[in-house]
């Protein structure tokens, strides 16, 4: 029996499962003004990727890689969520949060 796509599969689960908690976290603490983390970080696994031996480890490593690479996408939607009140606020940036929903026409609840 061959397990590789089983392992990969729970593996780059298991990656989207961390990255998404994470972008949440980053939205909250720093605003999506620190996407180029997830920038860099998955462009260094898409590197390292390229250079793993191990097949299996080398999908995973990218696979994460481009989980990373998602995460930008997700962190400007995370603000938008934000925004329309979906997810909380962090209160120290709220009056950013009240400018950016006067520009947008964004309703700070449902």
């Amino acid at each position: 029996m061959n397990f590789s796509g089983i392992i990969v599969g729970a593996a780059v689960f298991m990656s989207i499962g961390i990255c998404h908690p994470a972008v949440i976290r980053m939205e909250y603490k720093w605003g999506k003004q620190c996407w180029w983390v997830w920038l860099i970080v998955g462009l260094a696994c898409v590197a390292a990727s390229l250079f793993v031996k191990n097949q299996i480890l080398s999908t995973i490593i990218g696979g994460f890689a481009f989980s990373c690479l998602w995460g930008i996408h997700e962190m400007f939607l995370q603000e938008k969520r934000v925004l329309r009140g979906w997810f909380p606020e962090n209160p120290e940036r709220h009056d950013y949060y009240e400018r950016k929903r006067k520009e947008g026409g964004y309703t700070s609840k449902l």
